[in-house]
């Protein structure tokens, strides 16, 4: 929650340690602030990080797939002893406060074989916690009231705001899709499918940090726009913005990014092949099966399980393994690595692929990561 400004003075006044953040600790910040994170309400103590690594629930029993720890190098946590409250810097500005409830040493094997499911130091988490502080600081949250989490484009971005537009317009079963790539036809068509059987949609692409190579959310972005702009009906869809950073754990995220959805108001999840997956580290369904690990209803929130789609020629439109029976020389597939190579030459990837408009922001976009 926010504090007062009378509050906020009140600290500031003190002589509080400081620490300076990462875009992922004032992401992480933001999203328990806001609720995003329920029932977690602040960066996890220890007992609560090793419960949720190997059980996927929080020592109260409540599922939660993923720690949210913030890390710090052991000098700050010598540093830190003793003290009651730390004030989170954002630059030169105030963002945040912890009440400091502990600070303990990472568990990294754990973290990385539970979380990650490897200690491949190519994987882009396990990279991540590999260059993170040794120990992180546990403790209930507040955010300064004149701070803003700074994230690309301008969509709402907090569950309150969101619920506020589901509320106006009166739905009760919502469905949300999770991306952090640009829309194709197969993202089209699984939110469309899943839209028939709901009475709203909420696009939700992820505009927090991603790895080296992913396309820039800026681009991203405009790709959603003229998406939803042309081939979406307004009454039943929104396009709304996600400020959570990408763990790339697979089947872990998923369970992850589920729960937060239902934070923002939504009542089922669209989980398609490979959910927030990297490399070959994930079966294509790992992120299917370990919504089963959960008893019926504990999430609060049911997943749409996506087999995979694709444009059939014979068919004459997307379609799945249920609904076509015509042979794979009928069926169009593109790589990401093919559709690389197409932008890179200036070619637009074909209709069955993605929309016109999205390729003619794509083919753009590359043409200027290389002038």
């Amino acid at each position: 929650m926010a504090l007062s400004s009378a509050a906020a003075s009140a600290l500031l006044a003190q002589d509080l340690p400081r620490i300076d953040t990462s875009f992922r600790n004032r992401s992480d910040l933001y999203l328990l602030a806001e609720n995003g994170y329920l029932p977690v309400t602040g960066f996890m103590n220890a007992k609560d990080t090793a419960s949720s690594a190997e059980t996927m629930h929080l020592t109260t029993g409540e599922p939660w797939s993923i720690p949210v720890i913030f890390p710090i190098s052991a000098a700050k946590a010598a540093e830190l002893k003793g003290a009651k409250k730390e004030i989170l810097m954002d630059g030169d500005k105030p963002c945040g406060v912890i009440e400091i409830e502990e600070t303990f040493e990472i568990d990294k094997p754990q973290f990385n074989k539970n979380i990650f499911r490897t200690e491949d130091e190519a994987h882009p988490g396990v990279a991540w916690l590999r260059d993170a502080g040794t120990h992180s600081v546990a403790g209930k949250v507040d955010v300064f009231p004149d701070w803003e989490l700074e994230i690309e484009g301008d969509l709402a971005i907090s569950p309150t705001a969101v619920k506020k537009e589901i509320a106006e317009k009166g739905w009760k079963k919502i469905v949300a899709f999770q991306t952090r790539n640009p829309i194709h036809r197969a993202h089209e068509f699984c939110t469309k499918i899943a839209l028939e059987t709901a009475d709203g949609l909420i696009i939700h692409p992820l505009l927090g940090e991603t790895k080296a190579g992913d396309t820039g959310a800026d681009v991203r972005l405009a790709c959603y726009k003229v998406l939803v702009e042309n081939y979406y009906n307004p009454a039943h869809t929104v396009l709304a913005g996600f400020p959570a950073w990408m763990r790339y754990a697979g089947p872990r995220e998923a369970v992850f990014h589920a729960q937060v959805r239902k934070n923002y108001g939504v009542t089922h999840f669209i989980v398609g092949r490979d959910h927030a997956g990297v490399g070959n580290y994930y079966g294509s369904f790992d992120a299917h099966h370990i919504f089963d690990e959960f008893k019926p209803g504990e999430l609060g929130i049911e997943p749409i399980k996506f087999d995979f789609v694709h444009y059939c020629k014979k068919c004459g439109g997307m379609a799945s393994k249920k609904t076509c029976a015509h042979g794979s020389e009928n069926h169009v597939h593109l790589s990401g690595t093919k559709v690389r190579e197409m932008l890179l030459a200036g070619e637009y990837p074909p209709v069955e692929f993605t929309r016109p408009e999205i390729a003619a922001i794509l083919v753009e976009a590359e043409k200027k990561n290389r002038s």
